[in-house]
């Protein structure tokens, strides 16, 4: 029997699986077609996604998560996105899911610190 996994089965499994580098659990929850936005840039498709979540991923410390709200297909996540190169990063990330996979994802947060950082290693 297969069971789909909740919005909020789908969020949790998502940042769990970036913060652990896992982007073969990453990819089991991104649709084929997802779209993402976000403060550093845009991806059309999960190849795409992977890309740039694994490009942030070599500086990813940790995702310290306050606060997660689920209403429906939607998924909000409020958390600081800490990296070796910046301060954390207060960030929020809203997922909307269809048919058990995540198909948009738009990220807000003040990318200046990460840039800045991204700046002092090259």
């Amino acid at each position: 029997m297969t069971t789909t996994k909740t919005a909020r089965e789908l969020a949790e499994t998502y940042f769990a699986a970036w913060e652990a580098g896992d982007f073969e659990a990453l990819r089991g929850v991104l649709a084929e077609d997802v779209a993402f936005v976000g403060a550093l840039g845009t991806a059309s498709g999960v190849e795409e996604a992977l890309t740039g979540l694994k490009g942030l991923g070599r500086v990813l410390e940790k995702i310290d998560v306050k606060v997660r709200v689920v209403e429906g297909d939607e998924v909000v996540t409020w958390f600081d996105l800490c990296t070796s190169v910046a301060p954390p990063a207060p960030t929020a990330n809203w997922m909307h899911v269809e048919e058990g996979k995540v198909t948009r994802i738009r990220v807000t947060f003040d990318p200046r610190g990460l840039l800045a950082g991204f700046e002092r290693r090259h």
